[in-house]
């Protein structure tokens, strides 16, 4: 047999009753953030905090029309709205227990009895027609038992909706990665066919004066696998441009137009420095930056979706233990109609011809094997598990912003010192085929300079990538902006 409230319990229930319809659920207080009160700072200057949507951040109108045609177009999207609604229909039958149910009919029916059954010994006949209004079934809600569960399924929808703009938000930043890292690879391709370029007209160099036995046939070896390393870069970049442009149709859900998509600058590639400047022209950026300023409370990330998500389903298990202790309770139902009868229609409406009934009816729970305190254990549970979720919510969302802060930190300091070294390189691949030309060095040193100044631009292409990607990655983990309170 299960085991009763204690009698104090019941003693301030049935007080309260008598003053009213009484909620069982506990008092939602929100959980302190077991993370530092102040968000880290990024040591570079703060910028303007943005609440204004996504078209406000982003700066570049190609990109900016891509992701329209995503938030119309993604598959991920359409299903999380799809969501929305589902969890408003849900709140919609929930909160319909609130009311009672009023339904209205008519009828009529004839029968016959035989003779042998009948009084008289003669059959007789009998001819009945209604009309009313009948309530059924309605909940008298003494202990708050539907509206904890009208509470739980409205905070299911809230917990949807939030989960459908984190949804967005991650789409609209994911789009923007991807066009910023084929606007990268681009640029890399382009790189590299200048490159492969650069390399063949050496290459007929070396050769010509490889046949008037200016050269060795080991400088003509070593310039044939520079081309051949070139030729692989290349096409293993022009692979990696094709597989770029299928991941941003999948993510837009369509192939976006070509007008749309990022195209990197033009240059000669006749000279080592017109390489270079298809490599370090500085790309504009596509999007603000939002680095909050230093000393900003952690409070912030309660706006980030996910945290808000996390929160609300808190909060309908908070309101699920109400209803899992309403069940240790009496439910008293409504059962009810009023309305006219009579053996004759014309006489339905006529003077005396009213019928009503009343019936209520009372459930007490006596024995159920452990069932409802079996089910207010296991809401107990959910709620604790809802809470440990919530702050998990929490922790991942300080610890990227963190994150974030912590990489946007020292990408200027990374950025400078690539630049540098990408001059450094430079110089050594000019003054090393100077001196090859003269006779005073060998083209291994040619070949050396020239590695050592190719993956200098590609490292710098990659470290303008990052800063890129940065900003979009702290317009994400701050919930699409922030706004101090």
């Amino acid at each position: 047999m299960q085991r009763a409230l204690p009698l104090r319990s019941l003693t301030l229930v049935a007080a309260a009753v008598l003053a009213g319809c009484v909620n069982l659920a506990p008092d939602y207080q929100a959980p302190a953030l077991p993370v530092p009160q102040t968000l880290p700072s990024a040591n570079v200057e703060a910028a303007t905090p943005l609440d204004a949507g996504w078209r406000d951040f982003f700066v570049e109108p190609k990109l900016r029309a891509v992701i329209e045609l995503a938030l119309a177009n993604n598959r991920d999207l359409r299903v999380a709205a799809l969501n929305i609604e589902r969890a408003r229909a849900q709140y919609g039958i929930a909160r319909a227990g609130l009311f009672p149910t009023i339904d209205a009919g008519a009828g009529g029916s004839r029968s016959r009895t035989p003779g042998s059954l009948s009084t008289g010994g003669e059959p007789r006949y009998a001819t009945q027609y209604s009309a009313d209004l009948g309530l059924t079934s309605y909940e008298i809600d003494l202990f708050g038992r539907v509206r904890n569960l009208s509470e739980a399924a409205l905070q299911s929808f809230f917990q949807t909706e939030a989960t459908q703009r984190g949804t967005q938000i991650s789409l609209v930043a994911s789009v923007a990665t991807a066009w910023l890292q084929l606007a990268a690879d681009e640029q890399r391709l382009q790189l590299a066919r200048h490159t492969l370029e650069s390399q063949r007209r050496s290459f007929d160099l070396i050769q010509r004066g490889h046949g008037l036995g200016a050269q060795s046939g080991l400088a003509l070896a070593q310039a044939q696998s520079t081309v051949d390393a070139a030729r692989a870069d290349a096409a293993a970049f022009d692979s990696q441009v094709e597989q770029d442009r299928n991941a941003l149709a999948l993510l837009v859900g369509a192939t976006p137009p070509a007008e749309l998509l990022p195209t990197p600058a033009a240059t000669d590639p006749g000279t080592a420095t017109a390489t270079a400047s298809a490599a370090t022209a500085e790309p504009a950026p596509a999007a603000r930056l939002l680095v909050p300023p230093a000393g900003l409370p952690s409070s912030v990330l309660q706006q980030r979706p996910d945290v808000l998500a996390a929160e609300h389903a808190l909060r309908a298990s908070n309101a699920d233990i109400g209803a899992a202790r309403a069940a240790f309770f009496p439910r008293i139902a409504l059962t009810a109609s009023a309305g006219t009868a009579s053996s004759t229609l014309s006489g339905l409406f006529a003077s005396g011809s009213s019928a009503w009934s009343f019936a209520p009816s009372i459930s007490v729970p006596i024995f159920d094997g452990g069932a409802n305190r079996a089910n207010l254990r296991v809401a107990e549970a959910q709620q604790k598990i809802q809470l440990a979720s919530y702050e998990k919510t929490v922790q991942t969302a300080f610890r990227e912003v963190a994150d974030a802060l912590a990489e946007r930190r020292t990408l200027a300091e990374r950025l400078d010192a690539q630049r540098s070294l990408l001059d450094a390189t430079s110089r050594s691949f000019s003054l090393s085929q100077s001196l090859f030309r003269s006779g005073a060095s060998s083209y291994l040193d040619v070949l050396d300079a020239q590695r050592a100044y190719y993956a200098a631009q590609q490292t710098l292409i990659g470290l303008q990538l990052t800063e890129q990607t940065n900003r979009l990655t702290i317009y994400k983990v701050l919930g699409g902006g922030w706004k101090e309170s």
